[in-house]
């Protein structure tokens, strides 16, 4: 956020604690003081402040040079998952869908200009980034990511797009809004979205919306494959069905749990299971 966005209230002390705890993850679990400070762009004296006192509530462990999260970490994104039942909902759909078709199968949810993931069942590693709940991705080049924004207005869409910076993530990437708005209008009419090799080289994927009782599409869920082994094809044919009854059995789940439509993110009010669109033939 640059400083001018920020609002009078902002506390730039905390945002830096948050940044430090970000900066760890799968390919850095150990970071020194300099790389700490380097990676979050601060003072060594600002950062060896933030790291102590992360030690001292319990989140950083010292060993030496090198500065570790704990597993009280943990209890920072658990608040959210406890008190969101979607992903528990899911996961034993995604384990039928896992072994069904013998690939991975994610739950994601839209967070700023990022989709994260929620709920994982993974088979064998494709990328060469490390999966788990609580990674993310840039919504514009995946899957999942698009198939939300698919079924955003029009006008939350454009601002979207006038914001982020469209980076080639490989020489596949669709990189111009005029590009991306028009892929976001197949996504919609179509009912899913598959995404060949434009995250990274060797990867595709196809993703299908997950509609709350009003309707309104929440999260998605998407699978992953090896271009290798999956023309597009072959994965609009032998996945995209069983993709699509994992969604409205996630989906029926979902209602029954449902509270009402003042519910938090993954719920809403009643709607007849024949009010999911069946998908449009590709174009």
């Amino acid at each position: 956020m640059s400083a001018e966005a920020r609002a009078p209230h902002f506390v730039r002390s905390f945002e830096r604690g948050l940044a430090v705890i970000r900066c760890f993850d799968a390919d850095h679990p150990a970071r020194t003081l300099s790389e700490v400070a380097h990676t979050c762009d601060l003072t060594r004296a600002a950062a060896r402040r933030l790291l102590l006192t992360l030690a001292d509530l319990g989140y950083v462990h010292q060993d030496g040079r090198h500065f570790r999260l704990t597993p009280r970490v943990l209890e920072l994104g658990y608040s959210y998952l406890a008190g969101y039942t979607l992903p528990q909902i899911a996961e034993p759909h995604l384990e039928q869908l896992v072994a069904r078709i013998r690939e991975s199968s994610s739950l994601c949810v839209l967070d700023g200009d990022d989709i994260v993931y929620v709920a994982r069942v993974a088979t064998r590693r494709i990328m060469t980034a490390s999966i788990t709940v609580g990674t993310r991705f840039p919504a514009y080049v995946t899957s999942v990511g698009r198939v939300i924004l698919a079924h955003r207005p029009e006008e939350e869409v454009e601002v979207r797009l006038g914001q982020v910076e469209l980076k080639p993530l490989t020489a596949r990437t669709l990189t111009t809004p005029d590009a991306l708005r028009a892929e976001l209008r197949r996504v919609r009419r179509q009912g899913y979205a598959v995404v060949d090799q434009e995250l990274e080289e060797g990867l595709r994927s196809v993703a299908a919306p997950v509609r709350d009782r009003g309707g309104e599409v929440v999260a998605a869920v998407n699978i992953a494959v090896h271009a290798g082994r999956n023309t597009v094809d072959s994965v609009r044919r032998d996945l995209l069905p069983p993709l699509l009854e994992t969604v409205a059995r996630i989906e029926a789940d979902l209602w029954i749990t449902d509270p009402g439509p003042a519910a938090a993110p993954g719920t809403a009010t009643h709607r007849s299971s024949s009010s999911r669109r069946s998908p449009a033939p590709p174009s």
